[in-house]
């Protein structure tokens, strides 16, 4: 039985960097918006850190940068490959291209979605209910007309014009729409945890350590390290078997300048398992609602470009759909358009890690020779300007999204 029925235009299901992005956008716009978090807080482990050139660009542009750069974070000028003790070669250079912030910032993530609720809170269009976790669609005929959830003062319906799933990968809204999805084979899971930062350990790069059967990522934060440790597909069960001691020799092979810190992990059970999935929607709608980010597009890890993607898309939506949703004409035409805007990044990026899936991480975790090419590391050493290229891959992506004149503001 539902306690409590409330209207707004649009309804935003989920807290993350989507939700959060087109929320604030929306708000400037003068869009009536509730965003519906399932969680108390921002604060959990092994989200993604990476905060892009471009969306580094927008958060400029929506004057926010002041209060970005109080942020605690680190930043990723390039990334290199080590070849053999002693000699490493430049494969990604942010620095080459023409960005007015050269470089991919490592921010934890609650502290990023902080701040954007925070600006989102100072518009009064904008409201944000935290605790609440959205349980299924609202549904007029075939038109999807808000949500229900359940919140700290127990169940209740939010009725909207447009319903958005921001829910992530395993998005509720995307279930109960009954949205297709496509799904690609991807050869490797991750094992998350952390190990303490001393300070004579320096700041990893974005490039993995690999060795056959083996890959490890480093992303420095503030007092500790979060390591990423590459993993065969579905070997989660069969590697914790092993227990806690191959665990740790297999995290020295690839960083042994953490040495006793490894002793710090004192059980599996601080090991978290990422069941790594890349998929795309058919069709990113129905009618009355909409899916963008994770919730439409899952992405692998590879590359760090899980954010970037989700910010830029809800730049996009806010930008095609604000008008309408003032105007109260917002209609399935609509929101194709946000679809049609955002399939080309979202397809070259996945056939990106895709390829980055078979022709390096996949051999790798499979034990095959982890040493890249010789040709190509000769090229990058011959032709170091090349290392712009999969920066601006990595950094600004195929189609990056500007900030819509209604949402920015001078710097603070």
């Amino acid at each position: 039985m539902c306690d409590v029925t409330e209207k707004t235009t649009c309804a935003v299901v989920g807290g993350g960097p989507a939700g959060m992005v087109l929320g604030l956008l929306l708000a400037r716009a003068g869009v009536e918006v509730t965003v519906l978090e399932k969680h108390a807080d921002f604060l959990r482990d092994f989200r993604g850190d990476t905060v892009h050139p471009t969306t580094l660009r927008l958060l400029d542009e929506l004057g926010l940068w002041s209060a970005f750069q109080s942020l605690p974070q680190s930043h990723v000028r390039k990334a290199a490959f080590d070849v053999r003790p002693g000699h490493s070669v430049t494969v990604v250079d942010f620095g080459r291209l023409w960005l007015a912030h050269p470089y991919v910032a490592m921010v934890p993530q609650w502290d990023l979605l902080n701040l954007l609720a925070d600006a989102g809170t100072a518009e009064p269009t904008f409201s944000l209910k935290m605790r609440t976790e959205v349980t299924g669609l609202i549904r007029e005929g075939t038109q999807v007309a808000g949500v229900r959830y359940d919140g700290p003062d127990g169940p209740g319906e939010l009725r909207a014009d447009l319903t958005v799933g921001c829910d992530g990968r395993w998005s509720v809204v995307r279930r109960e729409a009954g949205l297709k999805v496509r799904e690609w084979p991807v050869s490797f899971d991750a094992w998350w945890f952390r190990l303490p930062r001393p300070d004579d350990v320096p700041v990893f790069t974005l490039f993995p350590r690999v060795s056959p059967g083996r890959a490890l990522i480093a992303i420095p934060r503030e007092g500790y390290l979060q390591i990423a440790l590459l993993i065969p597909k579905g070997s989660d069960e069969q590697l914790r078997a092993r227990g806690l001691a191959a665990f740790r020799a297999d995290v020295l092979q690839l960083l042994p300048e953490a040495g006793d810190l490894v002793d710090t992990v004192t059980t599996l059970d601080d090991v978290k398992h990422l069941d790594v999935r890349l998929n795309r929607l058919h069709r990113w709608h129905a009618d009355g609602v909409l899916c963008i980010g994770d919730a439409a597009h899952a992405m692998s890890p590879a590359g760090g470009v899980g954010i970037n993607m989700a910010v830029q898309d809800g730049v996009a939506a806010a930008r095609l759909l604000a008008e309408p949703l003032r105007a109260g004409t917002v209609g399935s035409r609509d929101l194709a358009r946000v679809r049609r805007r955002r399939i080309l990044p979202t397809a070259v990026t996945q056939g990106l890690q895709r390829q980055i899936d078979k022709r390096l991480l996949g051999p790798i975790v499979k034990g095959h020779d982890a040493t890249p090419p010789a040709a190509l590391i000769r090229m990058f050493e011959l032709m170091p300007w090349l290392s712009a290229v999969p920066g601006y891959l990595v950094g600004v992506g195929a189609l990056p999204e500007r900030a819509p004149a209604f949402a920015r503001r001078p710097p603070a």
